[in-house]
């Protein structure tokens, strides 16, 4: 479905994406996973053509993206990210409805498709649709950002860090309904996190970067057990690591 090959990306004299090749499979989800810097949002971004790579290519269905029109691209790439960019002065189903309308779907068409994702994401169409973006909380402009990134039925999803910016309860409510709409539709994506648990519970593969270069890429699983050098190791400690601490404050508590 999307596969990069020795895809790069220079700012100047820095190396911001430096000779990444990997496939995400048709279905799946491909976690991007590192710290600041490391070159995963760039590499997201360079998939839609949001960013223009220095050298390497993206070839989506066998195609090369640098062959097809951004506009036309991201039309049928959904996007996603932390900041939602919900557009003020339009309300939720005008929202949703950017890309159809400009795609030129019939109002009804549009309204149908409006109601049916606001239902996909858990709100209620007849209490939503009408409502500004700056009525609504975070987790709610979260979700029509998701639906409004599903709203011309893509196939292929890029998500930048989509809940990093809610509180802990939200934010596992929307990872779980986003497992259940990505199983439910069949959609592959690619999720950016620096989050190492948000990875281990979404991920199909997880690809660790590093200054720009692939560290691993491999299942949740094989990364726990087997982690290519000491970045990534210290990577997949970090849960266990947290692991312990609340362990060790409920045998505390139990002992007082």
């Amino acid at each position: 479905m999307i596969e990069l090959r020795r895809l790069t990306k220079h700012y100047g004299d820095t190396v911001a994406v430096d000779g990444l090749s990997l496939t995400v499979a048709d279905g799946e989800l491909l976690v991007l996973l590192g710290g600041s810097g490391c070159g995963k949002t760039t590499t997201l971004k360079m998939i839609n053509r949001l960013i223009e790579p220095t050298a390497g290519t993206v070839l989506v269905d066998g195609e090369d993206v640098a062959r097809v029109p951004p506009p036309a691209l991201r039309r049928h790439i959904g996007y996603a990210f932390q900041r939602v960019g919900l557009f003020p002065h339009m309300t939720v189903a005008e929202n949703i409805a950017v890309t159809p309308s400009l795609l030129g779907w019939t109002a009804e068409r549009i309204r149908q498709r409006v109601d049916e994702l606001l239902g996909l994401v858990e709100l209620d169409p007849a209490t939503m649709r009408d409502r500004w973006p700056a009525e609504l909380s975070g987790g709610q402009q979260q979700r029509v950002g998701v639906a409004r990134a599903l709203a011309a039925a893509p196939r292929i999803m890029l998500l930048d860090e989509p809940f990093g910016a809610l509180d802990p309860l939200t934010r596992t409510r929307l990872q779980e309904s986003f497992t259940r709409i990505r199983r439910d539709l069949g959609l592959t994506a690619v999720f950016v996190t620096h989050d190492m648990v948000e990875a281990l519970l979404l991920a199909d593969r997880i690809a660790v970067m590093n200054a720009g270069r692939l560290a691993q890429i491999g299942p949740p699983r094989e990364l726990l057990q087997a982690p290519a050098d000491d970045y990534v190791r210290q990577l997949m400690r970090t849960p266990e690591r947290q692991a312990a601490i609340v362990d060790a404050l409920l045998r505390d508590d139990r002992g007082s």
